[in-house]
């Protein structure tokens, strides 16, 4: 037995959870560990708010409250929306619990004293009328790159550029709305750089076992080189730094946060925690971390948070940081500001015992490799479809014609025929296959084999026609249903990780007491004759229209009222070039490549050198498409790439190939990639 500490990232308390948090952190998390249980594996899954940093006292400023009281509201709302879900952490804590303050000063004063940090003394804004020191997001100004004036100090939401605050144009506070002026303060550092090559050894050493896009963003962050950064912040919201003459001054929220996994399963076991967390005089007998969470914490789970940890000399660092892309809905992107979301606790208001749905559709189309869109329609045709369709169908189907021809008592197994016996074979071939991708985090295709499973069990059913025999053969049919009930037995085990309630309810109806173990599926005796099943009722129901109707018009109104009155000036559609000969265009050799580096080329604000995947090697080709995309966004991302272009240098660097890409009305630019995932080096023609 395997001991695993399974995390999923810290959801910040200043609005309730989404279906994008969902889809990218939470549900395959729990899919992960409600496995693992089944395998009778050690495991705890660790959660909690993380109720510190700018956007609370933002937030708490808007609202005329208190930061404590903001973090309590949301605090409670996602964890009973969790819970009422079914999300089944082992505890559900709070960055703001004493113990949380007390580990987190704990090891910053333990990597101060053995002089890990670094003191400088730097000019930050600060508001003379609010008389306090600024952090990024109480500044706005001028982009330098676009001319939005509403730049915050870290980015700019509308051309996406990263910012330092004294890059912005006429800056201002958001606090008093006059001009800042910057002002020495000290801080204490974490010297990253110092850790730098081990970090890297560590991730190099997991490159065949983590995702692409994780692997990816590690390298460009190592390979551009780790700078020291600022673990301390002038603030008075968070955990105060535990030296003299730090006053107002509290530690970096990407510093505390992650401790509060350490500190959330301290609080669960108090007397064991240190079994999961530190490392063991045998290393075969440390925990294994997996942190989920998505893909715009890469940084901080992969190398913040672990050069803390390496600084300390005690701690395991992380297995494996199963990140996703992002969720989109109804072909926008997700946004809390603009309230373009689908709010949990809604949903579970608007769909009372849905949960199951909500968790397939979202598995069906989780954002692992790629950005994935959700939209209602699809969320419709995925349960009506296949839920009741093929899953609910099969079961009920089975149960029904069980209580027509047997009232309902399970009949005895006579003798089984060939397709009997290779359904149930079918069904352990399948399980094995599931386990396989369950423990490679490959859960959208876990869930979508187990759905063949149930495809099976409905195509055994139309073959082998009981209702049509019993009349003439009635100790077959009593052979075809009893199968069939194994069969639903079966359905019910492996569904336990990806829709637990359906599980539950197969198990009830099936007169089952206990939960067999997850291999164990395809087994011919997991329903005993002589068993009283429960009267047949439909498992899932058909969403219907109305429904769907309601929640896409809810989603336009809210577009309606965030409607923007900035004009973006449009370019004209270019005419169609002159014609081409088919000799020419075949002479360009067209191919998938993936993007598997990518970082910005110095002295040059619209380019990026990317390292691509071909298939037959690895090349360096420098792009223009840093005002659209940042480097840590496209790294696992496949393009088409034009392989046979003359080589050529831009800034220096040799670029071999062209990525092609569209361009709208705007000037906008996209990729032109795959639908699907394809093999580096396909060609295309």
């Amino acid at each position: 037995m395997s001991r695993y500490l399974v995390t999923a990232a810290l959801p910040y308390a200043n609005g309730p959870v989404h279906i994008g948090h969902l889809a990218g952190c939470y549900i395959p998390a729990d899919i992960y560990v409600r496995y693992l249980r089944l395998k009778g594996e050690d495991v705890k899954f660790i959660c909690g708010s993380d109720e510190h940093g700018v956007p609370i006292t933002i937030k708490a400023r808007k609202e005329g409250i208190t930061p404590q009281q903001v973090v309590d509201k949301y605090h409670k709302l996602m964890k009973d929306a969790f819970a009422d879900f079914g999300i089944s952490f082992d505890i559900y804590s709070r960055t703001s619990n004493k113990v949380h303050h007390e580990t987190s000063s704990a090891i910053f004063k333990d990597l101060y004293d053995k002089g890990v940090f670094t003191e400088e003394t730097t000019e930050q804004f600060y508001d003379e009328e609010a008389k306090q020191f600024l952090a990024d997001r109480y500044i706005v100004g001028t982009c330098p790159k676009c001319g939005n004036e509403n730049a915050y100090g870290d980015q700019c939401e509308r051309c996406g550029s990263s910012l330092n605050a004294t890059d912005l144009i006429n800056p201002r506070s958001t606090l008093s709305g006059s001009a800042p002026v910057l002002r020495k303060t000290k801080n204490w550092f974490l010297p990253l750089d110092k850790y730098e090559k081990p970090l890297k050894e560590r991730i190099e050493s997991k490159k065949e076992e983590w995702k692409v896009n994780v692997y990816g963003q590690c390298m460009s962050w190592l390979n551009e080189g780790l700078k020291p950064r600022a673990m301390t912040r002038d603030l008075d919201w968070g955990v105060k730094v535990p030296l003299p003459g730090a006053e107002g001054k509290v530690l970096y929220v990407w510093f505390d946060a992650p401790i509060g996994y350490i500190s959330a399963t301290k609080e669960l076991l108090p007397n064991d925690w240190e079994k999961y967390w530190k490392k063991q005089k045998d290393e075969k007998d440390n925990a294994k971390l997996i942190h989920f969470i998505g893909k715009d914490n890469i940084v901080f789970h992969c190398i913040i948070f672990p050069a803390t940890l390496l600084a300390h000399g005690d701690y395991i660092l992380p297995d494996n940081v199963p990140a996703n892309e992002f969720l989109n809905l109804e072909g926008d992107k997700i946004s809390t500001s603009r309230n373009w979301a689908v709010w949990l606790h809604e949903y579970l208001k608007d769909f009372p015992g849905r949960e199951d749905e909500l968790r397939y559709v979202l598995t069906s189309i989780a954002p692992e490799t790629k950005d994935s869109d959700f939209s209602w329609k699809d969320y419709q045709a995925r349960v009506n479809n296949e839920l009741v369709s093929i899953l609910g169908n099969l079961v009920n189907r089975v149960v029904v014609l069980t209580h027509k021809y047997y009232n309902g008592v399970v009949p005895a197994n006579k003798k089984s025929e060939e397709i009997d016996i290779q359904l149930l074979e079918t069904v352990k071939e399948k399980t094995k296959e599931i386990e396989k991708l369950l423990s490679g985090f490959r859960f959208r295709d876990a869930q979508f084999e187990f759905m063949n499973v149930a495809r099976a069990g409905n195509k055994y059913l139309t073959d082998t026609e009981p209702w049509k025999i019993y009349k003439d053969n009635p100790d077959r049919v009593a052979d075809i249903l009893y199968t069939g009930l194994q069969l639903s037995a079966s359905l019910a085990i492996l569904a336990q990780p990806f829709m637990p309630r359906f599980a539950k309810n197969v198990f009830d109806l099936l007169g089952l007491d206990y939960h067999p173990s997850f291999d164990s599926a395809g087994n011919s005796n997991l329903v005993n004759a002589g068993t009283q099943l429960q009267p047949a009722r439909h498992l899932f129901t058909p969403v219907m229209e109305e429904d769907i109707t309601k929640q896409i018009e809810r989603l336009h109104a809210t577009k309606a009222d965030n409607a923007s009155e900035v004009v973006v000036e449009e370019k004209e559609i270019p005419s169609i070039k002159a014609e081409t000969s088919y000799d020419d265009f075949v002479k360009m050799d067209l191919r998938v490549a993936t993007i598997l580096t990518a970082e910005k080329v110095e002295k040059a604000d619209k380019l990026l050198k990317l390292t691509l995947d071909t298939g037959i090697d690895q090349r360096t080709v420098v792009s223009g498409i840093a005002q659209y995309y940042k480097p840590e966004d496209i790294i696992g991302k496949q393009v088409t790439l034009l392989a046979n272009l003359a080589p050529r240098k831009i800034k220096g660097i040799e670029s071999k190939g062209m990525i092609l890409m569209a361009s709208n009305e705007k000037g906008e630019l996209c990729f032109i990639s795959p639908s699907d995932k394809f093999n580096e080096g396909s060609t295309i023609s």
